[in-house]
């Protein structure tokens, strides 16, 4: 794959489309890059996960097995396993290369919303509309604990590489971090989020709001340092991501468009017209000024935005 050098990484991107992909027979819920880059893996409200490539767009496989729509997916740090949230009320564990489900983790009672590996994908997080986390092993398809510690839909969770914590959050108002160790919440912070995620460095949570605004949080200090508006979300758990070492933000919107933030000084640099509906999910190449979004129902596409 082309990669841009350095000093490209330190201007400010200028998207521009890619390619359009097509191919889900309903609304595009999640977009994830590979950890390596080279795969863009999408899921839908058509039961289906894509595998497309993240060079030149083409589809590479299909991974099939729910019995519901899929919220959620996630990858293993070493490319090779997928793991999906879906309104069966069933996590599924895939194995990339050979299209097959190798376990189905069972337990939630109702529809699962969000799902995310540990660092070393010995451990998958997941967060239902039953209001509940729960924690699975890997090897063994067990749900070894359960918080009970929301009053709402579970809408993102998420672990953190640097200081053995992970999240929960809800619409019910709160964010809570726990430590991987004890298990036990140790940081709680009052939002009622749609979508959040860990910084790379981990000691900020970055969380969407539905009330069009997104804000960086410093989590042990239980105070906001950082705030994005001029987007429109007030209705759906809208993605919002990092782009590439961290300089800007990104979100997908309500308007159809995708808004790009400099992270520091808080300003629009710049919107993009993606979809001809909600553009609900986006997700940054780990290495690249490159983008994915999917949108809704009305559009069903997934967009490839790469910075010129």
């Amino acid at each position: 794959m082309h990669t841009h050098g350095k000093n490209k990484l330190n201007e400010t991107p200028n998207f521009v489309l890619f390619d359009t992909l097509r191919g889900h027979s309903s609304a595009i819920s999640s977009v994830k890059f590979s950890p390596d880059g080279n795969t863009l893996a999408s899921c839908s409200y058509d039961k289906s996960i894509k595998l497309w490539s993240a060079e030149d767009g083409s589809l590479e496989g299909n991974l099939l097995g729910h019995t519901r729509g899929i919220s959620d997916i996630a990858w293993s740090s070493d490319n090779s396993r997928i793991v999906s949230a879906s309104d069966d009320r069933n996590l599924k564990f895939w194995d990339v290369h050979t299209e097959k489900c190798l376990l189905t983790f069972k337990g939630h009672k109702n529809i699962v919303f969000c799902a995310a590996f540990n660092p070393d994908s010995s451990l998958i997080l997941s967060g239902s509309d039953e209001e509940v986390a729960k924690l699975w092993d890997v090897r063994s398809g067990k749900c070894i604990h359960t918080m009970k510690v929301h009053g709402d839909r579970v809408t993102a969770v998420g672990f953190n590489s640097h200081l053995n914590n992970w999240f929960t959050s809800s619409l019910d108002g709160f964010c809570h971090v726990f430590d991987s160790r004890s298990r036990q919440v140790v940081y709680s912070f009052g939002a009622s989020i749609s979508y959040a995620k860990f910084t790379r460095n981990g000691r900020y949570i970055l969380a969407s709001t539905l009330d069009d605004t997104i804000k960086l949080w410093d989590y042990a200090h239980v105070k906001y340092v950082k705030k994005y508006t001029g987007h429109t979300n007030n209705r759906y758990s809208a993605f919002a991501d990092f782009i590439t070492h961290g300089k800007f933000v990104v979100s997908g919107s309500e308007d159809g468009c995708l808004y790009v933030w400099h992270l520091n000084k808080k300003e629009i640099v710049q919107k993009i017209e993606a979809h001809e509906d909600v553009a609900l999910c986006v997700d940054c190449h780990p290495n690249e000024y490159y983008l994915a979004s999917g949108s809704l129902e009305n559009d069903k596409s997934i967009k490839l935005w790469k910075s010129s």
